[in-house]
Protein backbone atom coordinates (compact mmCIF):
# COMPACT_ATOMS: atom_id res chain seq x y z
CA UNK A 1 0.00 0.00 0.00
CA UNK A 2 1.47 3.21 -1.32
CA UNK A 3 0.07 6.84 -1.56
CA UNK A 4 1.76 9.71 -3.41
CA UNK A 5 1.05 13.54 -2.16
CA UNK A 6 2.04 15.56 -4.62
CA UNK A 7 2.18 19.49 -4.45
CA UNK A 8 4.04 22.83 -5.55
CA UNK A 9 2.00 23.10 -8.72
CA UNK A 10 1.34 26.76 -9.36
CA UNK A 11 0.57 29.61 -12.12
CA UNK A 12 3.79 31.89 -12.93
CA UNK A 13 5.34 33.87 -14.93
CA UNK A 14 7.89 33.17 -17.39
CA UNK A 15 11.28 33.41 -16.19
CA UNK A 16 10.25 32.35 -12.31
CA UNK A 17 10.51 29.04 -10.69
CA UNK A 18 8.19 26.26 -8.47
CA UNK A 19 8.98 23.57 -6.46
CA UNK A 20 7.24 20.19 -6.89
CA UNK A 21 7.47 17.61 -3.99
CA UNK A 22 5.87 14.00 -4.06
CA UNK A 23 5.93 12.45 -0.49
CA UNK A 24 5.22 8.76 -0.42
CA UNK A 25 4.08 6.78 2.20
CA UNK A 26 2.88 3.85 3.42
CA UNK A 27 3.46 0.15 5.25
CA UNK A 28 5.48 -1.40 2.02
CA UNK A 29 8.42 1.37 3.45
CA UNK A 30 8.96 -0.48 6.61
CA UNK A 31 10.37 -3.14 4.26
CA UNK A 32 11.07 -1.44 1.15
CA UNK A 33 12.68 1.69 -0.49
CA UNK A 34 11.98 4.00 -3.28
CA UNK A 35 14.08 2.73 -6.34
CA UNK A 36 14.17 4.76 -9.42
CA UNK A 37 11.45 7.92 -9.12
CA UNK A 38 10.91 10.73 -11.64
CA UNK A 39 8.65 13.09 -13.24
CA UNK A 40 6.46 12.91 -16.41
CA UNK A 41 4.63 16.08 -17.63
CA UNK A 42 1.29 15.72 -19.47
CA UNK A 43 -0.58 18.61 -21.94
CA UNK A 44 -4.37 17.75 -23.08
CA UNK A 45 -3.43 16.52 -26.24
CA UNK A 46 -0.27 15.80 -26.35
CA UNK A 47 2.23 13.59 -26.28
CA UNK A 48 3.55 12.03 -22.43
CA UNK A 49 6.76 13.32 -21.78
CA UNK A 50 9.36 11.97 -19.44
CA UNK A 51 10.88 15.12 -17.67
CA UNK A 52 13.31 13.69 -15.26
CA UNK A 53 14.36 10.82 -13.06
CA UNK A 54 16.63 9.43 -10.90
CA UNK A 55 17.94 6.43 -9.64
CA UNK A 56 18.43 4.42 -6.11
CA UNK A 57 21.95 5.34 -6.69
CA UNK A 58 21.55 8.79 -7.22
CA UNK A 59 21.74 8.57 -11.08
CA UNK A 60 19.73 11.07 -12.61
CA UNK A 61 18.06 11.64 -16.69
CA UNK A 62 16.46 14.78 -17.89
CA UNK A 63 15.11 15.88 -21.03
CA UNK A 64 16.36 17.78 -23.72
CA UNK A 65 14.15 20.42 -23.24
CA UNK A 66 14.72 21.06 -19.49
CA UNK A 67 18.50 20.18 -18.78
CA UNK A 68 19.46 22.69 -16.80
CA UNK A 69 16.34 24.37 -15.99
CA UNK A 70 15.24 21.64 -13.83
CA UNK A 71 16.77 19.73 -10.86
CA UNK A 72 15.33 16.23 -9.68
CA UNK A 73 16.58 14.95 -6.01
CA UNK A 74 15.03 13.02 -3.29
CA UNK A 75 15.15 12.91 0.49
CA UNK A 76 15.79 8.81 1.68
CA UNK A 77 14.77 9.55 4.62
CA UNK A 78 11.21 11.35 4.33
CA UNK A 79 10.83 9.54 0.85
CA UNK A 80 9.88 12.18 -0.70
CA UNK A 81 11.15 12.91 -4.39
CA UNK A 82 11.56 17.10 -5.26
CA UNK A 83 11.77 18.79 -8.76
CA UNK A 84 13.41 22.09 -8.91
CA UNK A 85 12.21 24.02 -11.99
CA UNK A 86 13.77 27.12 -12.76
CA UNK A 87 13.64 29.54 -15.66
CA UNK A 88 10.43 28.77 -16.83
CA UNK A 89 9.12 28.96 -20.38
CA UNK A 90 5.14 28.50 -21.41
CA UNK A 91 5.58 25.36 -23.04
CA UNK A 92 6.79 24.12 -19.37
CA UNK A 93 3.28 24.57 -19.18
CA UNK A 94 1.57 20.71 -18.36
CA UNK A 95 0.34 18.81 -15.72
CA UNK A 96 2.69 16.87 -14.13
CA UNK A 97 2.62 13.87 -12.37
CA UNK A 98 5.44 11.96 -10.29
CA UNK A 99 5.94 8.20 -9.62
CA UNK A 100 7.86 5.76 -7.70
CA UNK A 101 8.98 2.43 -8.01
CA UNK A 102 9.34 0.39 -5.51
CA UNK A 103 10.85 -3.20 -5.34
CA UNK A 104 9.76 -5.62 -3.03
CA UNK A 105 11.84 -8.56 -2.40
CA UNK A 106 8.49 -10.35 -1.37
CA UNK A 107 6.82 -9.21 -4.26
CA UNK A 108 9.57 -10.01 -5.94
CA UNK A 109 9.58 -7.21 -8.85
CA UNK A 110 8.99 -3.59 -8.84
CA UNK A 111 6.03 -1.67 -8.57
CA UNK A 112 5.08 1.81 -10.11
CA UNK A 113 2.84 4.01 -8.16
CA UNK A 114 1.55 7.35 -9.37
CA UNK A 115 0.84 10.77 -8.08
CA UNK A 116 -2.62 12.59 -8.77
CA UNK A 117 -0.53 15.27 -10.79
CA UNK A 118 -0.43 18.62 -9.89
CA UNK A 119 -0.95 22.06 -12.68
CA UNK A 120 2.23 23.69 -13.61
CA UNK A 121 0.82 27.27 -15.80
CA UNK A 122 3.38 29.60 -17.11
CA UNK A 123 2.10 32.82 -18.80
CA UNK A 124 4.39 34.65 -21.04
Amino acid sequence: QVQLAESGGGLVQAGGSLRLSCAASGSIFRIANIDSAGWYRQAPGKQRELVADITSAGSTNYADSVEGRFTISRDYAKNTVSLQMNNLKPEDTSNYYCYVDVNSRFAGGITRYWGQGTQVTVSS
